[in-house]
């Protein structure tokens, strides 16, 4: 019995992941257009979500904030102490219990970027896991941006490539002229070679996107672990009814 209900658990989280991904992927086709790459993030692996925390906060945390985390509450769920935090994650020398907001004030976004970096507390819920893992992928040199940079998910980006000194120098590869004139960006070649190859890199935007995930929703993996619970308990109570109602009706029949 144990056994079979361990089972049944089992698929009732595959089949739950499962509607879960098809439900951010339509997100990011709606937002990013389609032309996006499998993340493969897994928010139960901690220490992707541990890597991904101490790369945010040393490339990202500068200009965009989380400020509806807090440090805290990245201790408890990544399984961190409270001196770990403090030492590797908190770098404004804020309090254990503050939230994750930039030294960037919107007037220095304004002035460095032409507008305020955006926060990114729920980017991955409006955006999904895809598009962020794609995006931070296709950064392109491109000296008519102000920055020196543009993206091909999200053309003219205000932002340059955080993770440049990882991944290198990355040069776009244009296809033939549209009818409007325009080059598209088909694909790109690493002009500089970075500090990572090819897939480390993909592992660094992975763990990046993933602490990302799970900034948007700090219970979702509690909240999964507790929906199988509540779909066996449906599923056993309406196994009980049934006997219930065939019980009840045995004599009329």
């Amino acid at each position: 019995m144990t056994n079979m209900l361990s089972k049944t658990r089992a698929l009732a989280s595959r089949l739950a992941v499962f509607a879960a991904g098809l439900l951010l992927s339509a997100v990011a086709l709606a937002a990013g257009g389609g032309n996006v790459q499998q993340a493969g993030t897994d928010l139960n692996d901690k220490a992707s979500l541990q890597r991904g925390a101490g790369l945010y906060m040393n490339y990202c945390s500068g200009c965009h904030s989380l400020k509806y985390l807090r440090y805290a509450r990245i201790g408890e769920d990544l399984g961190l102490t409270e001196d770990e935090v403090q030492q590797n994650l908190n770098l404004n020398g804020s309090k254990i219990g503050d939230h994750v907001i930039s030294p960037m004030t919107a007037e220095m976004g304004v002035a460095a970027f032409g507008k305020a970096p955006p926060d990114l507390s729920v980017i991955a819920r409006v955006r999904g896991s895809d598009w962020i893992y794609t995006y931070l992928k296709s950064f392109y040199l491109d000296e008519s941006r102000p920055v020196g940079w543009n993206n091909k998910l999200f053309a003219n980006a205000s932002m340059p490539n955080p993770l440049w000194e990882m991944q290198g120098l990355q040069q776009p590869v244009y296809g033939k002229k549209t009818a409007t004139g325009e080059m598209p960006v088909e694909g790109f070649t690493i002009s500089q070679p970075g500090t990572q190859d090819a897939e480390q890199f993909d592992q660094t935007v992975r763990d990046i996107t993933a602490f990302l995930e799970y900034a948007g929703e700090p219970a979702a993996v509690k909240r999964q672990n507790i929906g199988v619970w509540a779909i066996l308990f449906l599923a056993f109570f309406t196994f009980i009814a049934w006997l219930l109602k065939k019980e009840y009706w045995r004599d009329v029949h």
